[in-house]
């Protein structure tokens, strides 16, 4: 099987019970819990009007301006899957439209990542599915390839791997690696609970911010 058009069926992924947990974590706290070192970029926004991501990352690669790997996962996807798409980043032509949206919802698809650029954003919005995207562009796409499924793709520096847990809301979108999945949903639900208390605290009054100036102090500002 050539390098670069290759198609992978991988069933490795992370369980339903994770995804369901994520769906009540803010991206910006998982990324805390995740040393804020991960992120696909702020260019991917999200293009459907309202709700939370999460899912098991169906990868997909392709030449940009090209969709036909992105119409073969859709046909692969199994129900919740999110296909992430690295389309290069480049918006010239889109990758997707609501043909291809209406045919994902059938199959059950729980959101789309694309590192590329979408076309029927009124569409997208109605609809309402959970899509990320880099751009929004009215030129269609070509259905040449080459292109890959089902390996191990890169947006921006985040790593994702076939079965990773892909998340997204307001902030941005977020890969969760599979293997680590419930070690950092643990710390994410040990930040939620101390940002409750911090916002009690806010609340009644209690804030305590002298930890501004022994910052400034221990870093050698000078205040006049």
């Amino acid at each position: 099987m050539p390098l670069g058009f290759r198609i992978r069926d991988n069933k490795n992924k992370v369980s339903d019970a994770l995804v369901a947990k994520f769906k009540d974590m803010p991206v910006a706290n998982v990324s805390d819990c995740m040393s804020r070192m991960t992120a696909g970029g702020p260019s991917l926004r999200p293009m459907h009007k309202s709700g939370y991501l999460s899912g098991p990352a169906l990868t997909v690669k392709t030449r940009p301006g090209d969709n036909l790997m992105l119409h073969k996962a859709i046909d692969m996807a199994r129900p919740g899957d999110v296909i992430v798409c690295d389309g290069g980043g480049d918006c010239t032509n889109s990758l997707m439209g609501e043909i291809m949206l209406a045919y994902a919802m059938t199959r059950g698809v729980a959101g789309f990542v694309i590192n590329g650029a979408i076309r029927d954003l009124d569409a997208f919005r109605i609809r309402n599915l959970p899509v990320f995207a880099a751009g929004v562009s009215h030129r269609g796409p070509y259905k040449d390839g080459p292109g890959e499924i089902g390996y191990d793709i890169a947006i921006d520096g985040m790593v994702i791997q076939p079965g990773d847990l892909m998340i997204g809301d307001s902030d941005g979108v977020l890969c969760v690696p599979k293997d680590y999945a419930e070690t950092i949903l643990k710390a994410t639900q040990e930040k939620n609970a101390a940002e409750i208390r911090q916002f009690a605290d806010i609340d009644a009054g209690k804030v305590n911010r002298a930890w501004v100036n022994e910052s400034l102090e221990r870093l050698g500002c000078k205040i006049e």
